[in-house]
């Protein structure tokens, strides 16, 4: 048996290709056009490759995109005035400050200054707290748009064995919130989970969010397991850099059911969940119906 490969690629591009239709409607309609402003402290060369993509992909759906960058010494408080600025501009409903930031500078105090309702992130901890509680909230890219995977390869999700390898803020603790929402039974595990490997071999459902290269083999995978594999890891092999999960993929894919490749799989869906979730701030500001499909 072969496991079938859920392309992000593919998948990232039909959620695109929604998120346009709808702001194309938005505009003729409601004389709308949805706003994403990003910040960037700093040159990490990868926040800015990643910056620019996230431009490029906004501009393409029709949507407006600002990009802030400031200087790596940018005062604390230069930096919550811009965010009090844009969360006042009605033109703006989505913000994102990219991370990392600079040391000096107070994540959780900066992502907290973000008005909730344009926190296309889904990192403050109001949104947090709405997503816990089973409440409407502005929910993380990445997690959204495993759920979205998910439920187009399986459909309904009631009843099944989900399991969540990793126990970040940003993955882990999200997606079990979304994975009970569509009432699964949810076991978080991480690198103290006593016999890691019988806990995955319970999983109808497998998301690894780790961050350790292909730490889990395919005997670990129960067959016809759904496996998404959020990690991605930069190796060397044979000499050359390569990009893996923290799945080991051939194993894995020897086994499982359905699973999710890397690169291709999760990462294209990050963004596209992105410019979902700006659209879904710009319906919600003007009291308009949400768009069926990109949300949780």
């Amino acid at each position: 048996m072969s496991a079938t490969i859920i392309d992000g690629k593919a998948f990232a591009a039909t959620v695109r290709a929604q998120v346009a239709d709808h702001v194309a409607r938005l505009k003729a309609d409601h004389g709308l056009t949805p706003g994403l402003a990003v910040v960037l402290v700093g040159e990490d060369p990868a926040s800015e490759v990643y910056v620019r993509s996230k431009g490029k992909q906004t501009t393409e759906v029709g949507m407006n995109s600002t990009e802030h960058k400031l200087p790596a010494d940018t005062a604390e408080a230069d930096l919550l005035a811009l965010i009090a600025q844009l969360n006042a501009d009605p033109a703006v409903n989505g913000i994102l400050v990219q991370l990392p930031l600079p040391d000096h500078l107070d994540s959780d105090l900066v992502i907290n200054s973000i008005d909730p309702a344009k926190d296309v992130d889904g990192f403050h901890i109001s949104n947090v707290g709405l997503l816990g509680t089973g409440q409407k909230s502005m929910v993380p890219c990445t997690p959204l748009g495993c759920l979205m995977m998910l439920r187009a390869q399986l459909g309904s999700l009631s009843g099944l064995n989900a399991v969540v390898v990793g126990r970040s803020n940003i993955v882990g603790k999200p997606m079990a919130q979304l994975l009970l929402g569509d009432s699964c039974t949810v076991t978080i595990a991480h690198s103290r989970t006593k016999d890691l490997a019988e806990v995955c071999r319970g999983a109808d459902i497998l998301v690894a969010a780790v961050g350790r290269p292909e730490m889990i083999p395919g005997d670990w995978i129960k067959p016809g397991a759904t496996v998404v594999d959020v990690g991605i890891n930069r190796i060397e092999r044979d000499g050359k850099k390569t990009l893996v999960g923290d799945v080991a993929f051939a194993s894995a894919a020897a086994v499982a059911g359905a699973i999710t490749p890397v690169p291709g799989g999760v990462g294209p869906m990050t963004i596209a969940c992105l410019l979902a979730n700006t659209l879904t701030a710009t319906c919600r500001a003007n009291g308009l119906a949400e768009p069926q499909g990109l949300t949780a």
